[in-house]
């Protein structure tokens, strides 16, 4: 029976890292630079094109208050819809109010996300092109500071050791 046990956490312990890991590869992206940038005028395609898109990174789509009145829906869409402004037949609306959505890239495509109620025409409208991650390159040892790198690798460490604790007491 205790070699059963042993099993089933070691196995539980793998694919809790496997997630932690995969969480910890993915980025969070501020859809046009900032938090409250999914705002007419924001040149999105230029903010777009200087990013670098990954499967499982996250979009925050924020607004700030002066803009909640226009009711600025994000939609994704397709392709023809993109272009053309057409906030009908979308494929998935992913607001949720607040001011802030959040939208994960789970495939390796480009995805397509307009406002609806007319803020498409004002050049709220994003196309972001998702690609499978790869590794970075080693970063240079900073000078100075250099300690939010550190910082995170800790605690995703914390985190995992964490959870691996609580499952292992929960399953003895």
């Amino acid at each position: 029976m205790e070699v059963f046990r042993f099993n089933k956490t070691m196995l539980l312990m793998m694919i809790m890292t496997a997630m932690m890991w995969n969480m910890a590869k993915a980025e969070e992206h501020f859809v046009g630079g900032g938090k409250q940038r999914w705002i007419p005028g924001n040149n999105l395609t230029k903010w777009s094109l200087n990013e670098h898109f990954r499967v499982n990174d996250w979009l925050f789509f924020g607004y700030g208050e002066e803009y909640q009145k226009y009711l600025y829906h994000v939609l994704e869409v397709n392709k023809t819809s993109y272009e053309n402004c057409i906030d009908t037949g979308f494929i998935k609306n992913i607001s949720r109010g607040g001011r802030q959505d959040v939208f994960q890239l789970t495939e390796d495509k480009i995805y397509y996300f307009i406002s609806g109620g007319g803020g498409c025409w004002s050049g709220l409208k994003v196309a972001i092109d998702v690609n499978e991650y790869v590794a970075p390159a080693p970063q240079p040892t900073p000078h100075k500071g250099g300690t939010d790198a550190l910082n995170i690798q800790i605690y995703h460490s914390l985190v995992v050791l964490i959870l691996t604790l609580i499952c292992t007491i929960l399953l003895v």
